[in-house]
């Protein structure tokens, strides 16, 4: 698909968090296992069913304008995935390891708030007041998500969570 377009550009993007969501969903119950932290664990597995509903967010958008989300695959978001797994692979102590799954989800967690955020502008400037809702409801449960993980963060480092989120 060729962007020519405001119109296409939004749904490009849209195109491109389908397949973030779709990647982050496979890969939040392997995180979750690995986590010895209970309290990192419960957040991975309550975000896996949200990016469940974030996924269903975003086919709603393009069921509503007739348009398929296609078979693109995010290269960021499968970098971050596969760069932090890689990392994780070589952590053997527990309490590193949830710090390292943290840092992997916080990176995953900023690139969905940077795409939701501007795909949210592009919906505003179109016009598309209920693609623009929806997807700020979706932004706004990545950033609480994003704060949630900090502040397992400085619990297991004994820090504040200001710069760990």
């Amino acid at each position: 698909m060729k962007i020519t377009n405001p119109n296409d550009l939004f749904f490009d993007q849209l195109k491109d968090l389908y397949s973030v969501e779709s990647q982050v969903v496979l890969t939040l119950p392997d995180l979750a296992e690995k986590a010895s932290d209970r309290s990192l664990k419960a957040l991975l597995l309550d975000h896996e069913g949200e990016t469940l509903r974030h996924k269903e967010v975003v086919t709603a958008v393009f069921e509503r304008h007739g348009v398929d989300p296609g078979g693109d695959i995010c290269k960021a978001m499968k970098g971050l995935i596969d760069g932090g797994n890689e990392h994780l692979a070589k952590t053997e102590d527990p309490s590193v390891r949830d710090l390292l799954i943290i840092a992997h989800c916080n990176r995953m967690e900023h690139y969905e708030i940077a795409a939701y955020g501007f795909t949210v502008a592009l919906a505003e400037c179109l016009g598309l007041t209920r693609d623009a809702s929806d997807l700020t409801e979706v932004l706004e449960e990545e950033r609480r998500t994003a704060r949630q993980l900090g502040a397992i963060a400085a619990e297991i480092f004994g820090a504040p969570a200001g710069n760990l989120s």
